[in-house]
């Protein structure tokens, strides 16, 4: 059944899971993916540590503990959430090993209420770093126009980054040019390119779903015409943006130290509208040398009937940019579409963040075992 994932691999796709819970490590579900699945990497984020969190006894001994110690909720957050990706990151060590520090990486996301604030965004990266003390780590920092320098600051330390919410081809630009000044600031420093990595996640799904309400809003044969074609042509084009920052002497300058590509990741690749193929995300955008991270659902519809594109990701390019021409005489203004999902990503990793802080804080201050009152 994994055929056509091993498939996906050899065209230069990095299949990594878009989801970790204790429970997977407990019963070795990550490590089987990893085994036949070809999973090379782990992708997380606050609503997926809320989801497991939640509906998982697994926690139980270590927020017991937590409590004991009385450690306040924030702590408390940062020790579970770094506990289980501490582990994922152990688990996948010798894909890290075998493939040279290019994959076998796990990625945590920095407390995304503080994306406005470089200083603090920057604090909490060291402290993750610290944290979870493994090689194979990313941070994830949000592309917030704030926390470009986080970015580059952290780089420039030489924590390696997965920046994330990235929905524009502006703002895709601005986190490259952040990427190539961190590294720059690195060779400057002395330190090891080689042992400094960095992946651009691009949302998709997200993007249809937005632009797709709005059509439907505007009604009529040319909006319908329109629907489902954006994400992808967006995500199209910021490859071609890369090719472009990845080709230019100021990159060969990098490359010649020691630095490794800024590789794109394409996020949100789960379907959510039932009319599409459920694997239209992965198919439509294989590429050489980009991430693919996917919710298990549809990492299993790909292993199970997903298939190759018949054409190069070269040869899309000039639809690509007539879908985004199309789609504003059409009357939808993409500024303001991506603005509005870099705006929601945020807010909803907020939310997802404080409802868990807020369950946490009430198992923090249940009583302890043998009644006794803290």
């Amino acid at each position: 059944m994994s055929d056509a994932l091993a498939r996906l691999s050899e065209a230069g796709v990095s299949v990594w899971l878009d989801d970790l819970s204790r429970r997977r490590l407990v019963d070795g579900s990550l490590a089987r993916l990893v085994r036949d699945r070809h999973v090379v990497g782990v992708t997380t984020n606050p609503t997926i540590f809320a989801h497991a969190i939640e509906g998982s006894d697994c926690y139980d001994d270590q927020i017991a503990d937590l409590a004991l110690r009385r450690v306040g909720v924030e702590e408390a957050l940062r020790a579970l959430t770094t506990c289980d990706v501490r582990g994922a990151c152990d688990v996948l060590r010798p894909v890290y090993d075998a493939s040279g520090g290019v994959d076998g990486r796990v990625s945590i996301e920095v407390d995304p209420r503080l994306a406005h604030d470089t200083a603090r965004t920057l604090a909490e990266a060291r402290a993750l770093w610290w944290l979870v003390d493994r090689p194979n780590l990313f941070v994830k920092v949000p592309a917030a126009r704030q926390g470009l320098e986080a970015i580059s600051a952290c780089l420039a330390e030489g924590i390696s980054i997965n920046v994330t919410l990235l929905f524009s081809l502006e703002r895709y630009d601005q986190v490259v040019e952040a990427f190539l000044a961190g590294m720059e600031r690195a060779r400057e420093a002395g330190r090891d390119l080689a042992g400094i990595a960095s992946v651009a996640s691009f949302f998709v799904s997200r993007v249809d779903a937005e632009i797709d309400r709005r059509l439907d809003a505007l009604g009529g044969e040319k909006a319908t015409a329109l629907r489902g074609r954006t994400a992808i042509a967006n995500a199209r084009i910021a490859y071609e943006h890369y090719e472009r920052f990845f080709t230019s002497e100021r990159w060969r300058r990098l490359e010649a130290a020691g630095a490794r590509r800024q590789r794109l990741l394409w996020a949100s690749t789960g379907v959510k509208d039932p009319a599409y193929d459920d694997t239209r995300y992965v198919t439509d955008l294989v590429a050489p040398d980009v991430v693919n991270t996917m919710p298990e659902a549809t990492l299993n519809a790909f292993a199970d009937h997903g298939t190759l594109p018949p054409r190069g990701i070269r040869d899309t390019y000039v639809e690509a940019h007539k879908a985004l021409d199309e789609l504003s005489g059409a009357g939808v203004d993409y500024a303001d579409v991506v603005q509005v999902l870099e705006e929601e990503g945020v807010a909803k990793f907020d939310k997802s963040w404080d409802e868990l802080a807020g369950k946490l804080t009430a198992a923090l201050n249940e009583p302890v075992i043998g009644g006794t009152e803290r």
